[in-house]
């Protein structure tokens, strides 16, 4: 039975039917009733395990093919007319001739298969910044995720009417191939085709593709930023929250951040974290001029391994309803799951996340690891102990901050503060980490990741730093959020890092919050704006890190940053005479700043 009559739907419903030829078609509605029946239909496959339901209620648990654990970069391509406008950052393929072998892949994969139509909506129903997509899949486990990822069904639709602003998904599944997996955006259709995957990074399509990669195009051409960003809000002991955006790169405590347990010297005194979104933001502005940020997503896409119950607490608690474990490990004696860092407690008799059963002595996977280090869980976010009350607010959250951080040894102080709103972008477009693991190459290795978007970016990046630096034009320099640059990973001449982190960060976000209400005065520096150490409050934590210590760690050394701008210099190389003039200008400053 349709749920529509937008023709637009319809037709390019139709048209993917006739290539793929499902048997049947089944369309999502959201009703609990038809979640159940496919829980049920996935379970009887095998597709699905179903978990303790005592210990983890409508918990289940999944395992991919042992080829198809992570998102595939290097054959995630942006489909533009022209190679520069994808840019130097983004693998290319031209429409017409990537549309031509996506279908020849995808023909007929669908005979003996139910074609699954979910029509979600990224953000809350209805909202004014919300977007719409509909996707199609072969797979159950990609609808019971997307379910858990988005607001789903009927509603949808209703509020889609009769336009044609929706982005096209179609997820075939062939036969998780990876010499032919592809994961493809098409900007200007407001398309995306997914073949021979079934790992949600590359199959949940309303995630990184749609939610960045499309996003930020549509952002570009419709006045707006799609960011890779969490949402956070800090509110303090007089019940006043403000509310900060930040991004990023990956092993850099993006989701721990996101959900922030104040330390015990602030939660007495009446301090609250509240999580808003920990990975994705759209922002627009709003009718007072200001800023405002939804989270389009309804549920978190969390890496399982390293999250326990100190590191952690509030994800955790995220998972205990409701969730899909995917690639973890299942304690067979209790029908639960465990992965790496959960605690110390492996279990003895276990299915490794390949499936094969170990005998507690040795596990067989390749990095003798029980869960695979890329293992997720897909949890609803209304789990999430400290989850917003704005959080499904469709007007979005009022941003006071931008926050960029990265992990730097010895460059970047612990906090910094731009100049300004182009200075800020500036920061952002420098953004790096140095590798931390062998496994990836050298240690120490600084790798550029502007705005953490770099393998999410959906045309070509200098433009998107151009759309940024345009954006701000139109803004109020009293109502714009002001930007600052972080790093909780300075480490001392031993290689021990010198600042304590998570719930502590907070320290470093009530110093934000009082610079963007003038309330607190900056050291002028080379860089941008260094907080007086005193002006960070060290109570509870002056045993760990001394007022000397925090000056180091505030410390801007010259010669380090002349070296990184060899750096900059290199990577804005790429971009040619596309990178913004403004940009250049802010080097330049930097430069002369240096001298």
């Amino acid at each position: 039975m349709k749920l529509t009559t937008n023709k637009t739907v319809l037709d390019w419903i139709q048209k993917q039917v006739e290539l793929v030829k499902p048997d049947n078609i089944v369309w999502i509605d959201g009703s609990k009733e038809q979640v159940e029946e496919l829980r049920a239909e996935a379970v009887s496959t095998g597709e699905l395990i179903k978990l303790d339901q005592e210990a983890l209620p409508e918990c289940y648990y999944h395992r991919t093919a042992v080829n198809d654990v992570a998102r595939v970069e290097a054959r995630t391509l942006i489909c533009t007319p022209t190679k520069e406008e994808a840019g130097p950052t983004n693998n290319w393929m031209e429409p017409n001739e990537c549309y031509k072998m996506l279908y020849d892949i995808a023909r007929d994969s669908y005979k003996g298969r139910t074609m699954y139509v979910i029509p979600y909506s990224m953000g809350p129903i209805g909202s004014p910044l919300a977007k719409i997509g509909i996707e199609l899949t072969d797979s159950i486990y990609v609808v019971l995720n997307m379910v858990i990822m988005t607001r789903t069904g009927k509603a949808v639709l209703d509020v889609l009417g009769d336009s044609n602003d929706w982005v096209r998904g179609l997820h075939c599944k062939c036969q998780i191939d990876e010499e032919n997996r592809y994961i493809c955006h098409f900007p200007q259709d407001n398309t995306i085709i997914s073949v021979n995957s079934g790992y949600g990074g590359n199959v949940l399509l309303g995630k990184k593709c749609f939610a960045l990669r499309i996003a930020s195009y549509q952002g570009r051409n419709e006045g707006w930023l799609a960011e890779h960003m969490l949402i956070l809000g800090v509110e303090n002991p007089q019940g006043e929250v403000k509310y900060i955006c930040a991004a990023f790169p990956s092993a850099c405590g993006k989701t721990n951040l996101a959900m922030l347990v104040p330390p015990e010297y602030y939660s007495k005194k009446g301090y609250k974290v509240w999580t808003v979104g920990d990975d994705i933001a759209w922002i627009k502005k709003g009718p007072d001029g200001r800023l405002y940020a939804i989270n389009p997503e309804n549920g978190f896409f969390g890496v399982a391994p390293g999250t326990n119950e100190k590191s952690n607490p509030n994800a955790l608690a995220s998972t205990r309803q409701g969730t899909i474990f995917t690639n973890v490990a299942r304690n067979l004696d209790t029908n639960n799951v465990w992965w790496e860092d959960l605690d110390k407690n492996p279990p003895v008799k276990a299915e490794e996340w390949t499936g094969i059963r170990t005998n507690g002595v040795e596990w067989t996977a390749a990095g003798k690891k029980l869960a695979h280090p890329n293992s997720r869980f897909t949890a609803p976010a209304v789990n999430c102990p400290c989850i917003s009350s704005e959080f499904e607010n469709g007007a979005g959250v009022p941003i006071s901050a931008f926050v960029f951080g990265g992990r730097r040894a010895k460059l970047a102080p612990l906090v910094y503060q731009a100049r300004d709103w182009n200075n800020g972008v500036f920061v952002g477009s420098i953004m790096a980490s140095e590798t931390t693991a062998a496994a990836a190459g050298a240690v120490g290795v600084v790798r550029r990741d502007p705005m953490a978007m770099l393998p999410f970016c959906g045309y070509n990046m200098a433009d998107y730093w151009q759309h940024w630096i345009d954006f701000g034009e139109d803004l109020d320099p009293e109502k714009a959020p002001k930007f600052f640059n972080v790093n909780w990973f300075r480490k001392d001449e031993n290689g021990k890092f010198m600042w304590p982190g998570f719930g502590d960060n907070l320290r470093v976000l009530e110093w934000i919050i009082k610079r963007c209400e003038d309330k607190v005065d900056a050291k002028d520096t080379a860089i941008g704006y260094i907080p007086f150490a005193e002006d960070i409050n060290l109570d509870g934590i002056e045993d760990e890190v001394s007022l000397e210590t925090l000056e180091s760690i505030l410390d801007v050394d010259k010669e380090l940053w002349k070296e990184d701008v060899a750096g900059i210099e290199e990577f804005y190389g790429k971009f040619g005479d596309r990178l913004p003039a403004a940009l250049v200008a802010e080097l330049n400053d930097l430069k002369k700043n240096l001298e």
